[in-house]
């Protein structure tokens, strides 16, 4: 009887040695995604630079082009700009360099996002009992849509109209707008990966809704609380201004409307399918 303990403790432990084997190349592949594209983004460092990262410190911006089209149908030229009103520069010898290693990386990051969360998801899944396995599909294909979508929406939406509002603002016409590139990027990621993982926040509730922790129900109870949170997010994930805030809770809102509206549609599937079980 011992001999038999001994041997399911060992097949235990095996099993569980082997988890955290597959586990581990799980995520040496993910991390392999993201040191490959990282790589990538190293060197095609003047395409990176010139036509992604600095784009939105030009006038010739495509989000400025639209809003100066859109601008001259309504009649005015307030939404024209000549000229962005402020300068970058780099400050410290090794600044350049650092700035180019870290927007390597932040991009290897945002391009091999899907492909590391589906590396992660092969490991969780089959742990998942049928029904689970049932309700998650296409989680990976929702989540790598909704991380593309927010990542667009803070690069052309909010990241230029607060880069323009911060640059073009003064407290007197005498001091220069001199940014330095450290805090031109900073404030450029944060804002797209903020605007990126913000827009998983369906998927989220459609989890935490399958779990029973949420429902339709309390999400509208704390609607208003809600909207005093995301305020809230948006001002700690945005710069300091009005603009910027506005520009991501709004989308933020109707993504939480959104996911009322999942919440309640599996709510209801998952009481017509209880129903339909009581009958039988």
């Amino acid at each position: 009887m011992d001999q038999q303990y001994i041997e399911e403790d060992q097949h235990q432990e095996m099993s569980f040695v082997d988890h955290l084997e597959e586990l581990r190349w799980h995520i040496i592949r993910a991390l392999a995604s993201i040191f490959v594209f990282a790589t990538i983004a190293f060197l095609a460092k003047n395409f990176v630079f010139h036509d992604i990262i600095l784009a939105p410190s030009r006038t010739d911006f495509l989000s400025y082009r639209v809003m100066c089209e859109l601008g001259q149908k309504l009649g005015t030229d307030a939404l024209c700009f000549s000229e962005m009103g402020f300068t970058i520069q780099s400050r410290q010898m090794s600044g350049q360099f650092a700035m180019h290693l870290l927007v390597s990386a932040i991009l290897g990051l945002a391009c091999a996002f899907p492909y590391a969360f589906w590396e992660i998801w092969r490991f969780v899944k089959p742990g998942l009992y049928p029904q689970e396995r049932k309700n998650s599909q296409g989680a990976v294909f929702f989540v790598g849509i909704l991380f593309v979508l927010g990542l667009l929406f803070g690069y052309y939406v909010v990241s230029p109209i607060s880069i323009n509002f911060l640059a073009g603002y003064q407290v007197d016409p005498t001091i220069i707008n001199e940014f330095d590139l450290s805090s031109y990027i900073s404030t450029l990621t944060t804002l797209c990966l903020s605007c990126a993982f913000m827009f998983e926040m369906p998927v989220i509730v459609f989890f935490l809704t399958k779990a029973g922790l949420i429902t339709a129900e309390t999400m509208k109870l704390y609607r208003r609380h809600a909207l005093i949170v995301i305020l809230v997010v948006g001002a700690i994930i945005t710069p300091p201004d009005v603009v910027s805030q506005i520009l991501i809770s709004m989308p933020l809102m109707l993504l939480y409307e959104a996911s009322i509206r999942i919440s309640n549609s599996i709510r209801k599937k998952d009481l017509k399918r209880l129903n339909e079980n009581n009958t039988q």
